[in-house]
This record gives structure tokens, sequence and C-alpha cells, in this order.
């Protein structure tokens, strides 16, 4: 098998300092890895945490939904050619062997999954470094064929915002017959939207701002809510049986419980931190309060699939990759519809 190569990242050496480009070593590959040549990286808000994070791991490479062709593949690998296009997300090992891993939710792996940056190889223990470089080495379980007729910029998204609006709806049913809110209008709920239509769900887009009303229809709600209007938010009431939260921020979840209909589930995705609920706005209507991450190879593999078949992909915009640090402020802002991706072609392969 080849040896280690190199290739060239955007890299920041410590908490709050800039992405620079340097060379980073990636491992030679084992029997099951796959090399990707990476074209285009999301930048999550996930990123903007970890680089600023003082108790993260530096130097760090962030990025971890993101698009590629496949370059070489270690002697066990079956599924994947040189020259296939590819899409990996933000895990790239799991333990395998937990109830968890055997029903292909690695993204609950009872070890806790190795994420894409950030994490440690479970092999040799390196820190794993991510996709704003010009090259990743990933096993082939978490590589998976991309659709290779859409837009690889908008499927970027798909592997990380995507993937975890995704598998509540599917979990919860989504589909024709069913009303599916989304709370908040950004990465994660743009994609909700547009998700939840295309499964014939009936779309309600919950938003502080009237003026999102029109994007909101453009990209498939059939019904806006401004959440800040109490008159609109009673009206409202019973009118959903699932909702997506997806803001960021910590917030009330009790108005959104009280639009739920009886048996409606609530499902966090955005703000992962405390939340403080009163149990009768659980109570009145049986309604449950759950939430989700990421996804596994199952829903992964489902998710590209649809959006093969039905033509999503995400809104973005896309800034060649030394403009990274424009694109961190301007997230740090809420300045994005809906979502930044960084062009890698403008990195010099070593």
């Amino acid at each position: 098998m080849p040896g280690p190569s190199t290739a060239t990242a955007h890299q920041a050496s410590s908490p709050g300092a800039p992405l620079l480009p340097v060379r980073i070593t990636r491992r030679a590959l084992r029997p099951d890895d796959v090399a990707v040549r990476v074209t285009h990286c999301g930048v999550c808000h996930s990123d903007l945490h970890a680089l600023r994070d003082p108790g993260g791991t530096f130097p760090l490479v962030p990025g971890h939904e993101f698009v590629g062709e496949v370059t070489a593949v270690g002697e066990e690998v079956r599924g994947f050619a040189v020259g296939d296009a590819v899409a990996v997300g933000n895990i790239v090992d799991s333990c395998g062997t937990c109830d968890m891993c055997l029903t292909e939710q690695e993204n609950y792996c009872r070890e806790f999954p190795t994420l894409t940056y950030g994490g440690r190889d479970r092999h040799d223990g390196s820190p794993t470094l991510g996709a704003y470089s010009t090259a990743v080495v990933v096993r082939e379980r978490f590589v998976h064929h991309r659709p290779a007729h859409l837009d690889p910029a908008g499927v970027a998204p798909l592997m990380c915002a995507g993937i975890t609006v995704w598998e509540p709806l599917r979990r919860w049913g989504a589909g024709p017959g069913t009303r599916v809110g989304v709370v908040g209008l950004g990465g994660l709920g743009h994609l909700a939207v547009k998700l939840a239509a295309a499964l014939g769900a009936h779309v309600t887009v919950f938003t502080t701002s009237a003026a999102k009303a029109a994007d909101a229809t453009a990209l498939g709600a059939h019904r806006t809510v401004v959440s800040t209007d109490g008159e609109a938010m009673a009206a409202a009431r019973g009118s959903c049986d699932l909702v997506l939260d997806c803001v960021p921020v910590a917030h009330d979840p009790a108005p959104y419980l009280r639009v739920l209909a009886l048996d409606g589930t609530l499902c966090s995705l955005g703000h992962l931190g405390p939340v403080t609920v009163e149990t009768t706005d659980l109570l009145v209507g049986r309604k449950s309060l759950a939430s989700a991450g990421s996804g596994g190879h199952r829903w992964t593999r489902d998710l590209l699939d649809f959006a093969g078949r039905h033509g999503v992909t995400a809104d973005v915009e896309v800034l060649p990759s030394a403009q990274v640090g424009t694109a961190l402020e301007r997230l740090a802002r809420g300045d994005v519809r809906y979502r930044f991706v960084l062009d890698l072609s403008d990195l010099q392969h070593p």
C-alpha cells in the first residue's frame, strides 16, 4: 500500500487564531480506506464554535460536510473506485460492534464515533483533521456515493445540516397527510423545509421575521407564522404533528410544544444545551420532546438517494477557500442564505 501523503489545509494553531494554509500529513491507506480529493466543503456553525473553543484540540483543521472524488482505495475496498463522485459527513469511524453501530446508527456509537475533525483516530490515536483541505483519507464505511448529476457544492451541506434534519423526518414519518413545523430558517431549517415538502408533508415555518415569508414559500413552505405574534401563535395551536426546532441558541420551547397536535413531537436540533420544560406543556396532548444528531450509514444513504431522485440540494453561497475568514465572520453575524461552501480548488495540492 502507498505510504503517508501530504495535503494542503486551512489550519488554526490555537483558539481564535486565523486559519492559514499549511502542509499536513494524511495517513497511509489501510486496507479499508478511501482517499478523497476534496472539491467543496460546507461551513458549519460547529466549525465556528470549534475554532473558538479554549478546550479544543489544536492545531485544528475544520470541515465535516464535503464532497470530492476518489483518488485511491485500499486493497479490501469493493464499493468504490478511482474517479467516483463521493460525499463524507462528520463521522469517519466508530466501534462497529455496539448495538447502535449494528443497526447502522453509528452517530450514536456507544464508544462515541470518531469525528471528522477534533477527534482521535481509533488505531493510532492521532488527531483527526477536517476537510478544509485538498485531500482526506476515510474508512470506506463512512464514504458515500453522491448523485453526480447534482451541484456538488449544494450536496456538501446535506452531509451535516441535511442528515441532521433527515433522520427525524424519517423517524417520525413525515409525508403526505402529516404536518411539519420548522423553527428557524437557517442552514438546518431551510433544508428541513425543502426535504419535508419533497416528502409531501404540509410545512409551516415559524420565524421571528415576517420578511422571511417569501423565502419560506420559495423553499416549499405552505404557511409562515411569525413566532413573536401572540395571536398568530395562538391560531397555530394544535396544527403540527412534528416540529423541528433548528434555532442554534437557547430559547423557550414552550410556544412550539403548544403548536403540536395530540401525540405530536418537538425535536430539538439546533441548540444542544439545557432546556427547561413545563410538564403540563407535555401532558396536555400527550406530547413528546426529542432530539437527534447527525446520521448513521442507513439514513445518510437514504438521504442522498432521495436528494438525487428529487433534485434537493442546499441553497449555498460558494466562496474560494482563501475567503474562509470572511465566511466565518459573516456566519457569526448570521449573514448567509443559507450555507457557505468553500471551493477548495484554490488550494495548491502538493
